[in-house]
């Protein structure tokens, strides 16, 4: 039993109180340590994943106490995998938020992230499910203050919003969990499985009714239709490093969906058919509604976050599937929407913070324009699934995993329409922004939008004043660390196209050991000699 397995929630459960009490009045020192510890936490989660690779389940027991009685930190391969996605993501955004200021308009910045990186990966580590409500509220609740950092009517309204839907969900997650442990007696997830495995047929109607609940309170943490409404407007109002981070947090509810209906309801056919009928039409809505508001949005934010409702849909047609073909394909095209979201999100804020808002109209050119440029349209390319990308790669392995659904005309159809829409709809904008631009002194040109009837077009906000503009990018070094952090999440989605034959066997093998849960179950309850 590695000492390690428990590091991940146990360093930013550390550092952020130590910002909060040593460092609040030091933006210096909470960078310092904050950086460090997430890159310390990067560290860790690799070391974790060479601990993984072997294929077998590692336990760690809090107190030495036996399973299912005490609390258990589990680490296998998917569980690794999700550390390490998530210490790079959030080591990019950071240092981005660092190079562009955010992390200057509030006390409290670094502190709530640390404390959003310790419910992350809690989340993504505990073998309990009443442990994982609660590792699901600690970043929650982070991620509540980060929301509204920076302050503002716009922001404070869609955080209103975002605490009032997900208290609605949380307490959708006591109900659930309340029926799952009424009909099984334990919420120890190994424990579970083997109770439910045992179930005779007719007596799992309430067994149901608790995994459709659950479910529900996955789909709404990952922004399922239809229970994504709440994400476009969080997203578009929360601050850049925010909303990057937050790409990482709708997969907490997909993994949530592949843990439980690999682990504790494969058994149950019935569970199964149920969950699976009613996850596949919501994940092809997800998509066409994704991708349908790209093209429909007038701003920039707002189309980033229907991007990321749309990779949603994509993955979980793969997941929807529940063979191991399915789950290997959507591993790999979550660790690319994951890191493809986050560089997007980032590339808006920047955007935004050189054009003073986010809504798409003419307007001169912006400082560094080339640049960013290049760098939104590698990212436009990489989010609709087009080629040389690892998106083009990862929607053909969903559909490969889909040639023999029965579904499989309707998934394709969707897929390749809705690709299409996207395309058009990222390459308008990057239009509007980049190659429409002019440079007319003392003058402002209407764009054809503004020249329509106002009952067509609505009513075209005011131009704002941007948060807080970075500079030329020439004048400033921290500037190119913001870049900087832009290119090291598209370069992992570049090697994650150069190395797609080993990450595909990654995946495979992630698959294959979830969809053999005799070897977590007896992992976690077997060979507990000498615990209390």
């Amino acid at each position: 039993m590695s000492h390690l397995i428990i590091a991940p929630v146990v360093l930013p459960a550390v550092i952020g109180p130590l910002i909060i009490l040593w460092m609040r009045n030091d933006l210096l020192l909470q960078r310092v340590f904050s950086i460090a510890g997430t890159a310390l936490l990067a560290g860790v989660a690799l070391y974790l994943n060479v601990l993984a690779a072997g294929g077998e389940v590692q336990v760690y027991r809090l107190g030495n106490w036996a399973a299912p009685f005490g609390i258990v930190l589990m680490l296998d391969r998917l569980a690794a995998l999700m550390l390490l996605l998530t210490a790079v993501l959030a080591l990019a955004v950071q240092l981005y938020a660092m190079g562009s200021g955010w992390d200057r308009k509030g006390r409290h910045f670094h502190a709530l992230w640390q404390f959003q990186l310790m419910g992350i990966c809690g989340a993504f580590l505990t073998g309990d499910a009443f442990n994982l409500f609660v590792f699901f509220e600690i970043l929650l609740i982070a991620s509540y203050g980060l929301m509204i950092h920076g302050g503002g009517e716009m922001r404070l309204r869609a955080g209103v919003q975002y605490i009032a839907y997900n208290l609605a969900g949380s307490t959708l997650f006591l109900a659930a969990l309340g029926v799952l442990y009424s009909v099984t007696g334990t919420l120890n997830m190994a424990d579970m499985a083997l109770r439910v495995a045992a179930m005779p047929a007719e007596d799992t109607a309430l067994l149901r009714v608790g995994a459709v609940l659950l479910m529900l309170v996955f789909a709404v943490k990952a922004a399922l239709v239809p229970l994504h409404f709440w994400l476009p407007s969080t997203y578009a109002n929360a601050p850049g490093p925010v909303a990057a981070l937050f790409a990482i947090m709708t997969k907490v509810g997909v993994y949530g969906i592949i843990r439980f209906f690999t682990l504790v309801f494969p058994q149950d056919t019935v569970i199964e058919s149920v969950v699976a009928d009613l996850l596949l039409p919501a994940a092809l809505f997800t998509l066409a509604i994704g991708q349908i508001g790209i093209l429909g949005t007038r701003h920039l934010g707002r189309l980033a976050g229907f991007a990321a409702i749309g990779s949603i849909g994509t993955l979980m047609i793969a997941v929807a599937q529940f063979t191991p073909q399915g789950t290997s394909a959507a591993v790999y095209y979550l660790i690319h929407s994951t890191l493809a979201a986050g560089a997007l999100f980032l590339i808006v804020d920047m955007i935004g913070a050189r054009r003073g808002d986010l809504w798409l109209r003419l307007d001169r050119a912006m400082p560094g324009q080339g640049l960013i440029a290049a760098l939104y349209f590698t990212a436009a390319i990489a989010v609709v699934g087009m080629p040389p990308f690892s998106g083009f790669i990862g929607k053909l392995l969903v559909m490969q995993a889909t040639g023999a659904a029965p579904a499989m005309v309707w998934i394709w159809a969707t897929i390749l329409i809705t690709s299409l829409i996207a395309i058009y709809a990222l390459s308008r904008a990057g239009s509007i922004i980049f190659w429409k631009s002019f440079e007319v002194e003392g003058q402002e040109l209407p764009s054809a939008l503004e020249l329509a009837p106002a009952t067509v077009r609505g009513p075209i906000p005011p131009k704002l004043e941007p948060d807080e503009p970075i500079q030329d990018l020439g004048d400033a070094p921290a500037n190119w660390l913001a870049v900087a952090s832009v290119a090291l999440l598209l370069s992992g989605i570049v090697a994650l196209t150069a190395f797609a034959g080993p990450a595909m066997r990654l995946a495979e093998a992630t698959a294959a050991q979830l969809h053999n849960p005799d070897a977590y179950v007896s992992a976690v309850l077997e060979g507990q000699e000498g615990t209390k």
